[in-house]
């Protein structure tokens, strides 16, 4: 194992990896006491070459990584990608290329939808991986030689975990479906953060459309003082607030100090004249042309019949596939389809929609049976219909 800790040694070790057919990698980070994600080590593997790099280590430049991550000719290879390319994307504008996510893998191969790391290695290489230091701070310097180790098991396990899920993909001529599910893994817009979208990641607990339209301007004015002061968005107002301040729509400072969600005292400082400002910004948008609110919407008894239906058909082409239900379809995508024509989800979309996609809209339309045989699930195609 080489610690690398200068630039000098970092571009050593790259060019030592451009070479190879693929590389493991994960990131250490953390992000508790900020918005942004501290990037705080590098786990980088290929047959020939462990090493972890220190980015907190003076004077060190990445350059010569990121340039190894944009190589097309080199795979890398991520568990859960999703942080690891957000830090990459957050300090660098890049997005690794060519990917492999193995988690990502594994839910295609039928381990479920989101198996974590631990169990995905024990049931490949049949290895306990040691989780002592798992919590450790990786801020913190030194690190011991024990959470060295530690993190570079999440780098050296994934080389054999990699070469089985790639074979089993390969064996199964599911390797497209990889393809289709890194879709939206490696675009850019996945990592955007626009403090004018930040309504999108909050549950819609507000009364009518006009407190609507304040709450999304007061995630839109927290995301942007989150991201501007480097602060976790519940250090600059907690949801619960934000919540509360949106249904009331305070206007004056004597209205916002009657609000149980927020300190004493809050009222009479700058953040609350910020919010005051926020709120009748709020107020003055036409309602009209607010996004639509995603509030469940009631179903009809044929919907809900339709609905279960479809339960069973979605259970009936998992346990066939050896794939998890969920990943195929989730609940909300089953009740547009029982009450659409034939909505924009993804379970009518690529291998999905050969899996579930097509026979649900055939179910619908009275073109298939259900029946059971010996405690399964069969389909009965071209029913005769009077």
């Amino acid at each position: 194992m080489q610690v690398v800790t200068s630039t000098s040694d970092l571009a050593a070790v790259c060019q030592r990896l451009v070479s190879a057919d693929f590389i493991t990698v994960d990131t250490e980070f953390m992000r508790e006491q900020t918005f942004w994600p501290e990037l705080c080590l590098i786990q980088i593997a290929s047959d020939a070459v462990e090493a972890i790099i220190d980015p907190l280590a003076p004077g060190i430049e990445l350059k010569p990584l990121y340039e190894l991550m944009a190589h097309p000719g080199v795979t890398k290879v991520f568990h859960a990608a999703r942080q690891d390319i957000e830090i990459m994307y957050s300090k660098a504008g890049l997005i690794p290329a060519p990917i492999f996510d193995t988690q990502v893998a594994a839910s295609v191969c039928g381990y479920g939808d989101s198996v974590s790391y631990v169990n995905l290695v024990k049931d490949i290489t049949g290895h306990d991986i040691d989780k002592s230091s798992r919590f450790t701070d990786w801020s913190r310097r030194p690190l011991s030689d024990n959470q060295l180790v530690y993190a570079l098991g999440d780098v050296t396990h994934l080389r054999p975990v990699y070469r089985h899920l790639k074979g089993k993909l390969d064996a199964t001529g599911r390797t497209s479906w990889l393809a289709e599910e890194m879709a939206d893994l490696t675009h850019p817009e996945t990592y955007e953060t626009r403090p004018e979208d930040a309504w999108k990641r909050l549950k819609m607990r507000t009364k009518n459309r006009k407190a609507f339209g304040v709450l999304i301007e007061l995630a839109a004015w927290r995301e942007r003082m989150a991201q501007a002061q480097n602060v976790p968005r519940s250090r600059v107002l907690r949801d619960e607030a934000l919540y509360d301040i949106a249904n009331q729509m305070p206007t004056t400072a004597e209205q916002l100090g009657g609000l149980r969600t927020l300190s004493d005292g809050f009222s009479r400082s700058q953040r609350a004249k910020d919010i005051i400002e926020t709120v009748k910004a709020g107020l003055a948008r036409d309602a009209k042309s607010l996004p639509q609110m995603n509030h469940a919407r009631p179903v009809s008894a044929e919907a809900g019949a339709t609905i279960e239906l479809l339960k069973v058909l979605l259970k009936a082409a998992a346990a066939k596939h050896g794939v998890a239900p969920r990943l195929i379809a989730d609940a909300e995508e089953l009740e547009r389809i029982a009450a659409e024509d034939e909505p924009d989800v993804l379970a009518l979309k690529g291998w999905r929609r050969q899996l579930f996609g097509e026979d649900a809209l055939r179910l619908k339309r009275g073109e298939l049976a259900l029946t059971l045989s010996r405690g399964e699930v069969s389909v009965l195609s071209a029913v005769n219909r009077t």
